[in-house]
């Protein structure tokens, strides 16, 4: 999970999490700031196979004070062409963040 510290505007690694699925991520997530999710996700596909995505989440709750969404907004381009992501998702309601919720977005991928 990265953030932005606001006092020196640069990306910063908030917390990392090792052997956790997303259900687990959903409550270490803020409702009032915005926040970044790099997830190297597995995803087991019908037919048998197993796939490594890597997907990048930017939550972004409605209720954010208007500078912080304008901070984080203005950063998020930049980050995902920096990181070379292409699995790139929107989150406006924290509490809808989950494991079927990733799955229905890589699933319109």
């Amino acid at each position: 999970m990265l953030k932005v510290d606001k006092n020196t505007k640069k990306i910063i690694i908030e917390e990392e999490y090792e052997d956790c699925n997303v259900d687990d991520l959903q409550p270490e997530l803020p409702i009032s700031q915005p926040r970044y999710i790099v997830i190297s996700y597995v995803r087991h596909h019908d037919d048998g196979r197993v796939s490594y995505p890597l997907c990048f989440v930017f939550s972004s709750p409605s209720g954010c004070p208007p500078e912080q969404q304008m901070m984080y907004a203005g950063s998020v381009l930049s980050l995902i062409q920096t990181l070379g992501l292409t699995k790139t998702f929107d989150v406006r309601n924290p509490e809808e963040f989950s494991e079927e919720w990733l799955l229905e977005q890589l699933g319109k991928v």
